[in-house]
């Protein structure tokens, strides 16, 4: 992941090139990039040309020809309600088996009813942190407070249990068992536990039933709940995460990279059920890579660069001054 200023630097070497007589294939699905380079755009949707269009034509418009359907690329977002104090991470110092520092004197707040994100290029300890969050992290030194709660050293389960929502950053790899089926998935860290479990029995009727409900209310795309998770599209795949997580009692929602490797209309869609959450009153950490959403997101912005948190800044701060950060520069 590049910042703003080093995305701009390539496209400006990709235009000195085309000026110098090299023709250029550019694959993405990052619409700003796409409109700034292209000279002409062919767009691609489950493995068929679907269309073209020039650079003249809107992200919007673009947007619609890649999912088949019309889709809004603003966030619908209104002004936060912020509560209490829900999560309250202080001092914290992640290391890893060899005693390298990966997070460095980490600390802030996070309120009920606020989206805050966490920026910055991929590889500064965004992943170590969000893991911390949730107990997957064994060299933790420092406080990590959920509504009160010291959770430092509480399990995976322990802290899935006090109420957070974990939407891993590999789907495939940490958010869903492939070979399971979608019921299956849907109920992982869940089946011993109302309403599925009946003493030592799980109730498969009410599992079906429940994942009937979840199918319908995250428009998971499937001929069957009893389908296999890898049988699904990776919209749909976190569809299935989604469904879960937001689907237990929650109190604060941990997303890493929702969006990545998805579809426009995917992305619609997560980010719709972040603010969701938001406005239900739960408090959102956002990890992501994308500047654009995080700005659509977020309330504020914490920009991390070498482990630290180099500044906390309003979610109005424009994408240089963030690139800027990014890189390790107070502007």
């Amino acid at each position: 992941m590049l910042t703003p200023q080093e995305t701009d630097e390539l496209l400006r070497n990709m235009k000195k090139l085309k000026e110098s007589g090299t023709s250029i294939v550019f694959i993405t699905h990052k619409l700003r990039e796409v409109k700034e380079a292209a000279d002409k755009i062919t767009i691609i949707r489950r493995g068929k040309v679907v269309g073209t269009a020039s650079p003249s034509a809107s992200q919007e418009e673009l947007a619609s020809l890649m999912v088949g359907r019309p889709v809004s690329l603003d966030v619908d977002k209104s002004a936060p309600q912020l509560g209490k104090v829900m999560l309250d991470v202080k001092n914290l110092n992640i290391s890893d088996h060899t005693g390298r520092s990966l997070v460095k004197n980490v600390s802030f707040e996070l309120r009920t009813g606020e989206v805050l994100a966490v920026a910055g290029v991929q590889g500064n300890g965004q992943s170590e942190l969000a893991e911390a969050i949730v107990g997957l992290q064994e060299h933790v030194h420092g406080t990590i407070s959920l509504d009160g709660v010291d959770i430092t050293k509480a399990s995976v389960r322990e802290a899935l249990h006090s109420g957070i929502a974990f939407v891993p950053e590999s789907r495939e790899e940490d958010g869903l068992i492939a070979s399971f089926s979608i019921e299956e998935n849907l109920i992982l860290d869940l089946h011993d536990l109302p309403p599925y479990a009946k003493g030592p029995v799980i109730s498969q009727s009410i599992v079906a039933q429940e994942a009937e409900k979840r199918v319908a209310e995250f428009d998971i795309r499937t001929l069957s709940s009893k389908d296999s998770a890898s049988s699904l599209s990776g919209g749909n795949k976190q569809k299935v995460v989604l469904a879960r997580e937001l689907s237990r009692p929650v109190k604060l929602v941990v997303a890493s990279q929702p969006t990545r490797g998805l579809d426009v209309g995917s992305i619609e869609f997560v980010h719709e059920r972040i603010i969701a959450e938001r406005d239900a009153g739960r408090a959102v950490l956002l990890f992501s890579t994308e500047l654009d959403e995080v700005s659509a997101l977020a309330d504020r912005i914490a920009v991390m660069y070498r482990g630290e948190f180099i500044a906390i800044v309003p979610a109005d701060t424009s994408r240089e001054d963030l690139g800027l950060l990014m890189a390790g520069v107070k502007p």
